[in-house]
């Protein structure tokens, strides 16, 4: 055997140097044509581990592959983790979940390749960077089915995957399903306003309004990245992350613990944007830096402040994004308010394996269906663009 494909049940068992020459090669070697994803990173998936936020406690119980060349190098590793339920992945299965089961069925557990309580679209078979990648992914493509069938669980399940490795885990014989996200394009903008002039003069108004407003009652905006974040910072932003948290989904995913972990291990690659009101903090937005990429993830408000959200999730990430050359900005799940902000429908790509072949055949018609209507949303999405149409 060449290789050999082992479950860790912590991220600290593959250790930081292994995981993260596969997850990010651009930190040992500048060439590497993979750009930084700060949601692979070892800083990112052990702080949620050590934080308690991702965990067999919480439903989250890692169990990430490690693939192991026969001279003992480990050329891919997989985030990984064993599931009890079906939260914080937003891509939804609960109906498949209520069919299996009403079948007579056990759905859960289940294998879940994420980045936990993160819907950001990335590489999720990770591997070294090199000529045999395509390889190497099947190897690990192949493990993840043969720990299913070890562990004698219902399915597998690869969310947010990059579309080259959802087109090959599409040829391992996953079921594909596509998905819907708004993203924001840079077009070289050289400032906000540049970007503004290619918009319809309506949305052009609208969204100057709605900057105007947002910042009308003395509230100004700070960028904090780096030794910048202080932990009363990270006091501020967390009571404004349990409050949304609180009023969409009941229990916050992430705890106090996880945001100061991120900020001793990776603040350089956080944006927070907090929103002051005097000296007083009432809001603000936690962003995450790639290298080519700003993710917008969480945010809160204490008061009700017009406007405010999209002013400091949207405008500002656009803000920084074309100050800083980034392609895109990826704002979160869902939202077709983004649109009209100049958000553009985007797919995204998951991967699933079943078990039951039968089950599989019936998601598998469901999906063919699913997969057809996201196109045909998109497509009706962009022919509503707020940019400017161009006359052929």
């Amino acid at each position: 055997m060449t290789h050999t494909i082992t479950a860790c049940s912590s991220i600290h068992e593959i250790g930081q140097a292994n995981w993260d020459a596969c997850a990010n090669p651009r930190l040992a070697d500048p060439d590497s044509t993979l750009a930084f994803d700060p949601f692979i990173s070892f800083a990112f998936l052990s702080a949620l581990e050590d934080s308690g936020s991702a965990t067999a406690r919480t439903g989250w119980a890692p169990q990430h592959l490690r693939l192991v060349s026969a001279s003992g190098v480990v050329e891919g590793v997989v985030p990984l983790y064993l599931k009890g339920h079906s939260q914080g992945e937003y891509v939804f299965d609960h109906s498949w979940a209520n069919a299996f089961e009403r079948a007579g069925g056990r759905y859960y557990p289940k294998l879940q390749v994420a980045v936990p309580f993160s819907p950001v679209t990335g590489r999720r078979l990770l591997t070294l960077d090199r000529p045999d990648t395509a390889e190497l992914e099947q190897y690990l493509a192949a493990g993840l089915m043969q720990l299913a069938e070890k562990l004698s669980v219902s399915s597998v399940h690869v969310t947010f995957a990059a579309k080259s490795q959802w087109q090959r885990l599409g040829a391992a014989g996953f079921l594909q399903r596509t998905h819907n996200q708004f993203h924001w394009q840079n077009q070289g903008y050289s400032c906000f306003e540049d970007f503004l002039g290619q918009l319809s003069a309506k949305k052009r108004k609208n969204i100057r309004r709605e900057r105007r407003d947002a910042l009308a009652d003395g509230v100004v905006i700070e960028w904090l990245q780096g030794n910048q974040i202080q932990e009363h910072h990270w006091d501020a932003f967390y009571q404004f992350y349990v409050d949304t948290g609180g009023r969409k989904w009941g229990t916050p995913y992430l705890t106090r613990a996880f945001f100061t972990l991120i900020g001793a291990s990776m603040s350089d690659d956080v944006l927070l944007v907090m929103c002051k009101r005097g000296d007083r903090y009432i809001g603000g937005a936690i962003n995450f830096v790639g290298s080519d990429c700003l993710y917008g993830r969480n945010w809160g408000c204490t008061e009700d402040v017009r406007f405010l959200h999209f002013e400091a999730c949207y405008y500002q990430a656009i803000e920084y994004a074309i100050s800083h050359g980034l392609d895109r900005v990826e704002a979160g799940a869902q939202g077709q308010h983004k649109l009209a902000r100049g958000y553009l429908p985007s797919h995204t790509y998951s991967a699933h394996w079943l078990a039951n072949k039968s089950f599989s055949a019936a998601v598998g018609n469901f999906l063919d269906e699913e997969n057809r209507y996201i196109d045909e949303e998109i497509d009706f999405l962009q022919a509503h663009s707020p940019f400017k149409q161009v006359e052929s």
